[in-house]
């Protein structure tokens, strides 16, 4: 095969603009490795990307896609050979590198992580950087001490691909799961992956003092803004914040006393640049004992390269949840 599709990203005398285009295979160069994609899956940070509405891409043109899985055709690495399942996620890809929403990806053999059993290149996407992320939030947490005992996990923007995959993976380890999110409607959907709490956005309005009644033994925060502030306010001692997004706003108005007086940790979680035996580690678990009960019931939705453009308005709309797949040709 000479050629593929990919969707791919401009900005040039015409602006913005994307969509489907047809592409020469690439040939890898020493140490990098050709991947016959099969799947990709539809993040935050790709609607962004894909519309244009994100400074996301740092060249251009640029096929989108953080995330790709499927099976090595070539490989200039001894660490892969033909036929190996593989999956990448983050590092350069849909930022200054070719990504995932194509037939084949070209890229440099640190950025692979072979597929574990237990895993397929579909089941891989279904996490994709969302499961990632979340295993990362969880395994910082775990490292600073936090255990089921110290009270429930508050996840917020719990709709969505990392804070649904947040609640299933916890579930899954014995944490007991309050689920933030802002549509009601969704209520029994987070039940069914393990939230034993359903709040709405304006739960914690009221946590306006430096400190308030600690109630949550830590949180996996995507929103960010005043809701992780409201967050560090209400944590018990010795509680562990993840901050995994910034849906809500980049600024955080806060005070050090629950850090300082109760011992609360905030943690930064950045999954595009995990070193690879951390990624490693994490992939396995996800594949062994982290991973989610009720994986399919995480996926709302599987796309060909064609519905890119609706699903990243649908989701920039906030009319997506969980967790959407990407069939690549």
């Amino acid at each position: 095969m000479n050629s593929y599709r990919a969707f791919r990203i401009h900005r040039d005398a015409r602006g913005h603009h994307a969509g489907i285009e047809v592409l020469p295979r690439p040939e890898p160069a020493a140490g990098e490795v050709l991947v016959r994609l099969s799947h990709s899956s539809v993040n935050y940070k790709d609607a962004l990307a894909g519309t244009g509405r994100g400074k996301i891409l740092r060249a251009f043109p640029l096929v989108g896609g953080i995330d790709g899985a499927g099976v090595v055709e070539e490989s200039r690495d001894a660490r892969y050979r033909e036929g190996d399942a593989v999956l990448a996620t983050g590092w350069g890809l849909s930022f200054d590198h070719d990504g995932g929403y194509a037939g084949y990806l070209c890229c440099p053999a640190d950025w692979l992580v072979s597929i574990p059993p237990g895993l397929a290149p579909r089941s891989a996407m279904i996490l994709g950087t969302a499961g990632l992320t979340a295993a990362l939030a969880v395994h910082r947490m775990q490292v600073n001490g936090q255990e089921p005992e110290l009270g429930p996990i508050l996840v917020t923007g719990a709709s969505g691909g990392v804070g649904s995959l947040a609640i299933a993976v916890l579930t899954r380890l014995g944490y007991e799961v309050a689920a933030v999110s802002g549509k009601p409607a969704l209520g029994e959907w987070l039940r069914s992956l393990g939230a034993s709490q359903i709040l709405g956005r304006d739960a914690l309005a009221d946590a306006t003092r430096p400190l308030e009644q600690a109630r949550w033994g830590g949180a996996i925060d995507s929103v960010g803004g005043e809701i992780l502030a409201q967050i560090t306010r209400t944590v018990v001692p010795n509680g562990n914040i993840a901050a995994v997004g910034l849906a809500g706003g980049h600024e955080l108005h806060t005070t050090v006393m629950p850090f300082i007086l109760r011992g609360v940790s905030l943690l930064g979680c950045n999954s595009v640049d995990v070193p690879i035996s951390l990624r490693t580690e994490l992939w396995s678990r996800l594949a062994g004992d982290w991973r989610p009960d009720g994986l399919e019931a995480v996926l709302t939705g599987t796309i060909d390269l064609e519905g890119l453009p609706d699903t990243f308005e649908r989701m920039l709309a906030g009319e997506t949840h969980g967790r959407l797949l990407v069939r690549t040709p």
